[in-house]
Parts: C-alpha cells; sequence; structure tokens
C-alpha cells in the first residue's frame, strides 16, 4: 500500500485490511521497486529460471512456449502456469489449495475442483501428441504430484 498517511494506526490499519506491505510519503523510487521485486518473489516462490525442464519438457518462461522433444504443445495460460509449477518442483505432493494459490492466485475464489478440470486439459494437451503422455498422478484425496513422461 503506498499513502501520505505516515501514522502507525494508518499504517497498521492498511496491513489488517490486507496489504503486504505498507510504504507511506516520501519515498525512494529505489525502495518501493524493491520492496516490489521482494513482493513477487515471495508472490513465485524462489526465482524461477527462465527456461524449465523435466523429462524432455521444455517450458520457455519468457517466450510462453511449451515443446516436448522439439515439437510444440499449445496450453492455456492456466494450464501453461500449472506445468510451470510442476516443473518447478517436479516432485512435490501439492494440494488443490495450494495449487489454487500459487495458479489461480490468493484474493480470487475458485472452487477447489476447478484444478480437476485443469489438470485434464493439461494431460489431454500432451495426449495429442503420438504416443507422448505427461502424467501428473493423483495422491488422493487431495493432491496431485510427480511429472512422467512416456
Amino acid at each position: 500500500m503506498l499513502s501520505a498517511r505516515s501514522e502507525e494506526v494508518d499504517r497498521i490499519r492498511g496491513l489488517e485490511i490486507g496489504a503486504d506491505d505498507y510504504v507511506s510519503k516520501p519515498y525512494s523510487i529505489k525502495e518501493l521497486l524493491a520492496r516490489i521485486k521482494g513482493q513477487l518473489r515471495r508472490v513465485r516462490g524462489a526465482a524461477v529460471a527462465e527456461k524449465l525442464s523435466f523429462e524432455g519438457i521444455e517450458l520457455d518462461m519468457e517466450t510462453y512456449r511449451v515443446t516436448r522433444s522439439g515439437e510444440n504443445i499449445k496450453l492455456g495460460p492456466i494450464e501453461f502456469r500449472l506445468l510451470a509449477t510442476f516443473l518447478e518442483k517436479p516432485r512435490k505432493v501439492w494440494s488443490r489449495d495450494a495449487l489454487l494459490d500459487r495458479v489461480w492466485g490468493r484474493d480470487i475464489y475458485v472452487d477447489t475442483r476447478t484444478v480437476d478440470v485443469h489438470i485434464g486439459r493439461l494431460r489431454r494437451a500432451f495426449v495429442r501428441m503420438v504416443s507422448r503422455i505427461l502424467c501428473v498422478l493423483c495422491v488422493e484425496p487431495v493432491s496431485y504430484t510427480h511429472l512422467r513422461a512416456h
């Protein structure tokens, strides 16, 4: 939150109503940019490589391209972010809620079953490639883990 109000009560109120940070005037542009970069690091976790790969799947964060064995795979934006999440930590078990926070964001209400729909779309995008399947294993009752390419 960026504000002209600098009293403690105003800062506390801003943080209590949901601000992750509170900066009051006068402020330094360099400090503001540093704070923004810090927040982005926390939201996305550790700095993400520009290109991610796992078992022959390549994902380019800058160009939003996904390839498998040199062949392009068309994904929607949600499926792209899901795949990026899985490629960042391929062996991690992700709950639906954790995927919702990571891919959709914390400030949006989406039913947890929406994750299942987009996982299905992600799987189908890889099935379209002849004999190339992406396995996103469901760990019942609430999570997904482990990319395995066949």
